[in-house]
């Protein structure tokens, strides 16, 4: 007898084998005689549709029974398991989608079963049928001849269109959990006389996610390269997983905000060869696992206690604001680059290590630009009115040449009231500067590009704004604009040697002219960290670096 794979061997002969929620209303109907014409059956690829197809047209036509579960033993129930019933027709809706497919199935349909009681259509994947081909598949569906009956199969519900849904009776199919996952893995192991680990059976359950068609693959796949003998490590190889071990010490790295030993552990396991989008998943879970203990929610976690302990002291170093910002920058992190390229891990990496300072820093400056601008300007404007008034009397401009301009201001109160008049109108030019505190026009453009630099990258042109460039051009600061070069800064070199690949140095040329309106060049330049800190102070305070000397 030539074999059969795993998931066709193992498959579901009952309606006590399939979801309970299906298998307990299709029961009902059974022994009530209410078996509807037109059933549909939904959900995730490996839950069951098919199958339960079969089971219900074994059920119907069974010479036994027929109003309740198949005896899977006459006649009937076997040609119908072995898939030689000439009145049970199943129909690739994927392979057959034109209407003419459809005009010759209502030809058909309306002859006599040779045999069984009802004549069953099963179409599986129906939302392939073209529009013109549902249309024609409408009133036989409503309407069919009462010896026939057709049972819909489909993973994408929502393609259908809404006059088919109304036709049937809807039946939604959920992913197997991992422990029902688990418990047919060992019932399949038992019956190939296979020796497996909990913990293997675990990862390819989970690797399978929620489809028990493709992890009986994974686990026949598993046999034939190991043999009946299976443990964790072999799944492990097999799925390509590096195990927990290097994903845990990147998070751990993370949530100490060390950026340089996260790149590093990154960078070698990108040496090693693994795959990166694997090792995201990993990443990802753990982070989520961490998450999930952080919100007080340990207990829906299937791990040991000694995972759970390490998890949870994990959680104790780290904020929840820290911790979603992680999940939320790896979980939506998309790697169409080349599987080698480490670049949107490495952002990701630096993003989410960023000091809370830092990372607050940007946004403050993008919103609330005009305040900064205009606190420090005002008291420089102030202080002209003062020297006015001195200007007007001579022998008190020698008085104020003296150490104490303090006491002289009092005594420039005494003059008279004519001078004071001068001085309230002579506060107008200070206003018409208050009327431009923007930095577009004070004249300089290192100010402008600073000020509007989040925005300038989320605004480029072209789609640009999505390029790895913009991603790199975001962990820049520009620092000076002379003859055309633009001078961008960085704190860690390895975003600088990024930035100066020739594809990338193209794209932040152009959004940077884009901006200016004339062609300018980009030139990168790696500071220090706490170079960075200084320049923040100096523009957000508008202070000035002074020897010791000038300060006596």
């Amino acid at each position: 007898m030539a074999s059969q794979v795993f998931y066709r061997k193992y498959r579901p002969q009952l309606l006590a084998d399939i979801q309970e929620h299906v298998a307990k209303t299709l029961l009902n109907a059974l022994t009530t005689e209410r078996v509807s014409h037109a059933y549909l059956f939904c959900g995730p690829r490996g839950t069951g549709k098919t199958s339960t197809a079969r089971i219900l047209a074994k059920a119907v036509n069974c010479l036994t029974n027929g109003k309740g579960e198949p005896c899977n033993e006459c006649t009937m129930c076997q040609a119908i398991t072995e898939g030689r019933a000439l009145d049970v027709i199943e129909v690739d809706a994927a392979s057959n989608t034109g209407v003419e497919n459809i005009r010759d199935l209502r030809e058909k349909v309306n002859y006599a079963p040779n045999e069984a009681r009802k004549k069953v259509y099963i179409i599986d994947e129906v939302h392939m049928l073209s529009t013109a081909a549902s249309n024609a598949l409408l009133k036989t569906l409503e309407e069919p001849p009462p010896h026939a009956m057709f049972i819909l199969a489909t993973t994408e519900v929502q393609k259908l269109l809404p006059t088919i849904l109304s036709r049937c009776q809807r039946f939604d199919f959920h992913r197997h959990t991992l422990a029902n996952t688990v418990k047919e893995l060992e019932r399949v192991c038992k019956g190939e006389d296979i020796k497996a680990e909990q913990e293997a059976l675990k990862l390819v359950a989970k690797a399978a996610t929620g489809s028990l068609r493709d992890a009986l693959n994974l686990l026949q796949q598993l046999n034939t390269f190991y043999g009946n003998d299976l443990n964790l490590q072999q799944a492990q190889a097999m799925l390509g997983i590096s195990g927990d071990q290097r994903s845990k010490e990147l998070v751990k790295h993370i949530i100490d905000k060390d950026t340089t030993a996260s790149i590093k552990t990154l960078n070698n396991v990108n040496n090693d060869g693994l795959d990166l989008r694997q090792f995201q998943r990993e990443l990802v879970e753990y982070l989520r696992l961490l998450l999930l203990v952080k919100t007080g929610s340990s207990e829906t976690i299937e791990l040991t206690d000694d995972d759970i302990k390490e998890l949870k002291e994990l959680a104790d170093k780290a904020s929840l604001g820290q911790i979603l910002k992680a999940v939320k920058l790896f979980g939506q992190l998309e790697l169409n680059l080349d599987n080698y390229s480490t670049l949107p891990l490495e952002l990701a990496i630096v993003d989410s290590t960023l000091p809370d300072n830092e990372a607050k820093e940007e946004p403050v400056r993008r919103t609330t630009p005009e305040p900064e601008k205009v606190t420090p300007k005002a008291p420089p404007k102030a202080s002209p009115p003062p020297v006015a008034e001195v200007k007007a009397d001579p022998p008190e401009e020698k008085k104020v040449n003296n150490p104490g301009p303090a006491p002289k201001a009092v005594i420039t109160d005494n003059p008279g009231p004519a001078p004071k008049p001068a001085a309230m109108e002579k506060p107008a030019p200070p206003k018409q500067t208050d009327a431009t505190p923007d930095p577009f026009d004070n004249g300089n453009p290192i100010v402008q590009l600073q000020g509007q630099w989040s925005k300038i990258i989320n605004e480029a042109p072209d789609g640009m704004a999505k390029t790895p460039a913009a991603a790199l051009l975001r962990s820049a600061r520009p620092k000076e604009i002379a003859e055309d070069i633009l001078v961008l800064s960085f704190k860690f070199p390895i975003l600088k040697e990024n930035l100066e690949k020739i594809e990338n140095l193209k794209i932040a040329e152009k959004i940077v002219s884009s901006f200016m309106g004339r062609p300018c060049k980009v030139r990168c330049v790696y500071e220090h960290e706490n170079n960075h800190l200084v320049k923040a102070a100096q523009q957000k305070y508008g202070a000035q670096v002074i020897s010791m000397e000038d300060t006596k």
